[in-house]
């Protein structure tokens, strides 16, 4: 242990020399902070100082290059030339006796000394071609300031090897990153798509809405709707539009089956196939029931026709018709494109009660478009209210004339509930076939068409094709799109077994490994191993297009949403049993689409509602459309788990509109305010455990106890709330109307001054419609 002893005098002496003021000194040295006019004197200082450093520079520069003009006024002496060292290395111990000779030669003076001590240097001679009296005189001002300027670029252009590789080296990069923007941008306006794209695919590679690419299709006379596929020539004149180039991808294995041209003789005649269109409930249906002898709407939901469907009657004279029956709902307009591409000739219906609808328009236009004969086929005309002539008048507005009127197309007034007529209509579509001189060779591989495609529980795929040339048999292999299999069995339209279809003849096969979509061509090939070749490069082709057109969140639609503000989308999976109806009600639900609200198909596919489809729901957040197909018992119990909405309809009317109201649901209410009254405050109180109380009287309206209150003051809004107590004297009252005094107190505010403007207002919530 060690002890400090302190000192005995209690303490160290110290001895104050001097004291040093630190804040003073800092306060000293630190400078002062400039204004803003010193700092602006000190930049305009520089700069005049900067401008007049460059004008000596200027006016020296002159003086060396013309010394007898800028360099030497009137009257005064001539300078002596600068002494300049020679070309010979300078010796610096010799420095001395070099100054000292320097200055003996300057005493010596004149033109004889300065040149003799410039030859015992080495120096230059006075007869150096270079500074002749007669060079200088050579000098121009173009000479002069070409030197200034080039004097001027060596001071910012470096002139060393390594400023100028940098500079190359930066060039060439700038180079090359402008040559790839370049390509970049050129690769950007080509469109490497598989043929035979829709619609709504190719309007998302372009970037562009999908209304758009509709216009212009029907600007040169094609009818195409969104989910419809187009053609090469078609999608290279959309793309050539917005100007957009083509890269078909796929064009090798959409031709990949090659298909022989018949010879004349093994022609034979064939039946004709007839669509029935028109406008909703106009007949199409009931004519076809009629022919048929029975009755198709009994098997229709709500008596509407939601399937295209084919059938093969037989005259009573022995020949054969082919009827394609298609629905008449705006929904459907891909189905009655299909059934026009398909046909021979068209029956276009028309109730003679009515008029000319959209949906007929359209399915006139379809017709066209499809270069088929078209015979008009006006119905009902047994009602009271019936007027064939008007309905004619109407189609001849539109450029169809009627034979009656004296124009090409055939027209016959029918009752299909009643018959009258019928046998007259039919007989008109026979003589257009024969026109038509309509042939086909049976003995060889069938083609045709997918009309319809399904999936039933027992029996698995299915597929309802109609046979355009050759003979479909049983055993055969067939592919349709990326689906292909083996025919196992086939039956007619009434479910009868057949072994065979000739051309013309519609039937319905099983034996597919899917559901082929509506309107695609079925081939028949040599064996399994063809088939399963090309489906699986079509499936692979399938799913590049599927990767190219799949949507992103991009940051211009980020942008776009953050400046809407109120945006939401709604997630939609869509089940049906056919095809057909699949394209149709997912047509339909993507046109519902609106700026605050967006409907996304994330998925849609023939057969039941199955655990994979609950797992995709819960996934997204999606809802669940059920068009006449129902959930398994297990996607049933996972959907209840998963709190995913499953809903069933068997009518398309009723689908449309129940996810229209979802949509409304979607949006956020709209606040709509209403004025009650107006008060002015006449006198102001205080009172006690209770606040300011404002005596007012009411101008106008009627002030309610459970209304909001505006404080106005001077124009200006000063405090919103609600009443805290209303009072008629001493009496609590509900409602004080115009012209009777009142007092008013607000909750959690006292700052009332007289001559204030009370505004009291409610406030209701009002349903947003899309």
């Amino acid at each position: 242990m060690f002890k400090l002893s302190a000192p005995q005098d209690g303490g160290l002496k110290i001895k104050t020399v001097g004291k040093i003021d630190l804040e003073a000194i800092n306060q000293s040295t630190r400078p002062k902070k400039k204004s803003k006019e010193e700092k602006k004197k000190e930049r305009e200082a520089k700069e005049q100082q900067r401008q007049q450093q460059r004008q000596q520079f200027k006016e020296n520069l002159m003086k060396e290059i013309k010394p007898g003009e800028g360099g030497q006024q009137s009257g005064e002496p001539r300078k002596k030339n600068r002494v300049r060292i020679g070309g010979e290395k300078v010796d610096l111990s010799k420095a001395d006796s070099y100054g000292q000779n320097q200055r003996d030669g300057d005493n010596r003076g004149g033109q004889q000394g300065r040149g003799a001590q410039n030859d015992s240097r080495g120096g230059r001679n006075s007869k150096d071609h270079r500074f002749n009296k007669a060079d200088r005189n050579d000098f121009s001002n173009d000479d002069v300031n070409r030197q200034i300027k080039d004097t001027f670029s060596s001071f910012q252009k470096g002139k060393t090897k390594s400023s100028k590789y940098r500079k190359d080296k930066r060039e060439a990069v700038q180079m090359r990153q402008m040559e790839a923007l370049e390509q970049e941008m050129a690769e950007s306006k080509v469109l490497k798509l598989t043929e035979f794209v829709t619609a709504n695919e190719l309007a998302t590679m372009m970037n562009i809405p999908v209304t758009q690419v509709i216009g212009t299709c029907m600007s040169v006379g094609i009818m195409v709707s969104i989910n419809q596929r187009l053609d090469a020539e078609t999608i290279n004149i959309v793309a050539d539009e917005y100007g957009f180039t083509t890269d078909f991808v796929s064009a090798e294995v959409a031709q990949q089956i090659s298909e022989e041209a018949d010879r004349e003789e093994d022609l034979v005649p064939r039946a004709p196939i007839v669509t029935v269109m028109g406008h909703v409930d106009h007949g199409k249906t009931s004519l076809l029931d009629y022919i048929r002898k029975s009755n198709v709407i009994a098997g229709e939901a709500g008596g509407i026709t939601q399937h295209i469907g084919a059938y093969n009657v037989k005259l009573e004279d022995g020949r054969h018709i082919t009827f394609l029956d298609t629905p008449g709902h705006e929904a459907f307009t891909a189905m009655r494109a299909r059934g026009a591409q398909v046909t021979d000739i068209a029956i276009i219906i028309v109730a003679a009660d009515d008029n000319v609808m959209p949906q007929t328009k359209e399915a006139i236009a379809h017709a066209t478009a499809a270069n088929v004969p078209i015979v008009f086929a006006i119905n009902k005309v047994d009602k009271p209210a019936a007027d064939p002539e008007r309905i004619k008048q109407e189609l001849a507005q539109m450029n169809f004339l009627v034979e009656d009127w004296g124009g090409k197309y055939q027209s016959q007034d029918i009752s299909a509930k009643k018959g009258m007529g019928v046998p007259e209509l039919m007989e008109k579509v026979l003589l257009e076939a024969e026109m038509l001189d309509l042939k086909a060779n049976p003995n060889r591989n069938a083609t045709g068409t997918i009309i319809e495609s399904s999936l039933d529980k027992g029996r698995g795929y299915i597929a309802t094709v109609l046979v355009s040339n050759g003979t479909l048999k049983m055993g055969d292999i067939v592919i349709a799109g990326t689906s292909w299999g083996k025919v196992k069995a086939m039956f007619n339209e009434r479910n009868q077994k057949l072994k065979s279809a000739a051309p013309a003849e519609p039937v319905l096969i099983l034996g597919l490994n899917g559901a082929p979509q509506a309107g695609v061509t079925f081939h028949v090939v040599e064996s399994e191993r063809e088939a399963r070749e090309i489906t699986g490069k079509r499936e692979q082709l399938a799913r590049e297009q599927g990767v190219r057109t799949a949507q992103t969140l991009t940051l211009d639609e980020l942008g776009r949403r953050i400046k809407m503000g109120d945006f939401h989308e709604l997630n939609l999976i869509v089940k049906a049993d056919v095809d057909g109806s699949v394209e149709a009600l997912g047509d339909s639900l993507i046109k519902l689409s609106t700026d605050n609200v967006k409907v996304n198909v994330i998925h849609k596919a023939v057969g039941a509602i199955s655990e994979s489809d609950v797992s995709l729901a819960a996934a997204s957040n999606a809802i669940i459309i059920g068009f006449d197909v129902r959930p398994s018992g297990a996607a049933k119990r996972m959907a209840e788990q998963n709190d995913v909405d499953i809903r069933i309809y068997s009518i398309i009317y009723d689908a449309i509109d129940e996810v229209k109201a979802a949509m409304e649901g979607l949006l956020a209410p709209k606040i709509k305010e209403e004025v009650t009254a107006t008060v002015e405050v006449m006198d102001v109180f205080h009172i006690s455990k209770v606040g300011m109380v404002a005596g007012c009287r009411v101008r106008d309206g009627k002030v309610t106890r459970s209304d909001k209150a505006r404080l106005i003051r001077d124009g200006i809004v000063i405090h919103t709330g609600d009443i805290n107590a209303l009072k008629h004297f001493k009496d609590d009252v509900k409602e004080v109307p115009a012209g009777m005094e009142c007092g008013m107190s607000l909750v959690s505010y006292n700052d009332i001054k007289v001559g204030d403007i009370i505004e009291t207002f409610t406030t209701t919530e009002e349903k947003q419609k899309l």
